[in-house]
């Protein structure tokens, strides 16, 4: 059998049928053990948050069909990258191309936390005014099509197996849906997890309106890069249910919570001071 036809002909409905299932698991868990109480009517911030993350799907489906499994593919047959230099058992080369691809989403996230002009287009995601599973794929156009630009360079320079970059793109889809999640997960239960995977009370102190909180914990999937790299904050100063979340100067829900408002965000206002390399720290974070 030829894998990757394989792989290229069924990636969508794998992807659609993850993304489904997890959002629905993970939509089911808030609603059973919610963390903490939602500021804004859940209906309009859905009806909102999935029409961007729609929009954004359709857009990257026209301007590049065969996605990031298509560009692993043309790598393996043209044999370009590190991983068709030296043949490695699939396994291992499949799990530190996962590795790999993650750190790079890393250190894109501090990226766009560091260059004010990405921060315009990133600050879309953090100007939700409440923390769930749909935030998880709340992202600016421009900015999901230079994620993707980002990504098939990687792929190119790493040359990893296509099933890698397959199990990659589930992974971060469910576990930015999962990190994202308004859950209440058991205190010993979260400090076990968060050495092997980001959790929701992980990430959500990257959502804290507070300058040197938004810029901790920039993982998404791993853990390790942010504790490695100096950028881990274990807790909110304010607790999980006293933290605001957000951004200060981003505060109508008639303009952050609504499709209009959201395409235009970056095009209005300030940087602020929320970029790393124009912040004034409340306080050195810890």
């Amino acid at each position: 059998m030829d894998w990757n036809h394989f792989i290229l002909e069924y990636e969508v409905p794998i992807r659609l049928g993850f993304f489904f299932g997890i959002l629905l698991l993970v939509a089911l868990w808030e609603l059973a053990s919610p963390r903490r109480p939602l500021s804004q009517p859940k209906l309009l911030r859905w009806g909102n948050n999935l029409g961007l993350t729609f929009l954004n799907s359709l857009l990257l489906r026209l301007l590049f069909p065969a996605a990031a499994v298509g560009v692993a593919v043309f790598a393996n047959q043209q044999g370009w990258g590190l991983f068709n230099y030296y043949q490695l058992p699939l396994v291992i080369s499949a799990t530190v191309s996962v590795i790999l691809l993650d750190g790079v989403i890393y250190l894109q996230h501090v990226m766009v936390h560091a260059v004010p002009l990405l921060w315009r287009l990133h600050r879309v995601h953090h100007a939700d005014l409440d923390f769930d599973v749909t935030t998880g794929a709340r992202f600016h156009p421009i900015e999901i099509i230079l994620s993707m630009l980002i990504k098939f360079a990687t792929i190119l320079l790493l040359g990893p197996p296509v099933v890698g970059v397959v199990i990659f793109e589930v992974l971060l889809n469910a576990t930015a849906m999962f990190n994202h999640g308004n859950l209440r997960l058991p205190e010993n239960l979260d400090r076990v997890l968060r050495l092997f995977v980001v959790t929701p009370d992980m990430h959500r102190v990257h959502h804290s309106i507070e300058d040197d909180e938004t810029n901790s914990n920039f993982g998404f999937n791993l853990p390790w890069w942010d504790r490695v790299f100096g950028t881990y904050k274990a807790q909110p100063d304010a607790g999980h249910e006293g933290m605001t979340i957000g951004i200060d100067r981003f505060r109508d829900p008639s303009r952050v919570e609504r499709l209009a408002g959201m395409l235009t965000l970056p095009f209005s206002g300030g940087s602020t001071g929320y970029t790393i390399n124009r912040r004034s720290w409340k306080k050195p974070p810890s």
